[in-house]
């Protein structure tokens, strides 16, 4: 019962701080108020979370956990051809990111202040990506859909992982998804078309 209770507090603290987070940003959110909105004490905070270092790092992983799993359906549906796949894959990636507002605001420390402690999160999602990455082009070149590729993987999931962090910029910090979203078929249509 009383663990229970325990992670029913944790909970409650992460949902005020993902909504906190998200609305002010990491500098002017205060753990007093998170504990304030949360209807917490705030050593109930720091029982939980040892900084709002940890708990922000908490909240971003959370977001990059509901995206890999949204991917991951995706990844593994064997109903689906290699050029759908990647294409679904690329849609969905920028949809559920599009909604990841402390993520974003770990875009926007790259350019200011830098979280150095989000920096293995991201980089394990980079690994991770490479790998789905890695399936659907095997998957393809297995279909005879996309060109097979013989050593040259690394460097060409490396510059894929590149280019999909160079869209995140203009996507998610200067508020273009909604403008450009739309012309996300036609754009796919060149990628897939390249990797044929």
């Amino acid at each position: 019962m009383a663990e229970d209770k325990i992670d029913t507090t944790r909970e409650k603290i992460l949902q005020v701080a993902d909504k906190l987070f998200g609305r002010y940003g990491f500098y002017k959110t205060s753990m007093d108020e998170i504990a304030k909105i949360a209807r917490k004490a705030k050593g109930s905070l720091y029982y939980h979370f040892k900084s709002k270092d940890e708990l922000f790092k908490e909240v971003v992983a959370l977001e990059i956990k509901n995206l890999k799993s949204q991917l991951t359906v995706i990844v593994n549906d064997k109903n689906l051809r290699a050029d759908i796949k990647i294409k679904k894959y690329l849609i969905k990636r920028m949809e559920v990111l599009n909604s990841a507002a402390n993520y974003h605001e770990t875009l926007k420390a790259d350019f200011f202040e830098h979280f150095s402690f989000i920096d293995n999160l991201r980089d394990e999602l980079d690994i991770w990506e490479k790998a789905q990455i890695h399936k659907i082009l095997q998957q393809g070149g297995d279909e005879g859909i996309f060109e097979k590729q013989n050593g040259e993987t690394e460097a060409l999931l490396d510059v894929f992982i590149m280019v999909l962090k160079g869209m995140e910029i203009p996507f998610f910090l200067q508020a273009k998804y909604n403008q450009y979203s739309p012309y996300f078929d036609e754009l796919l249509k060149i990628l897939i078309k390249g990797l044929s």
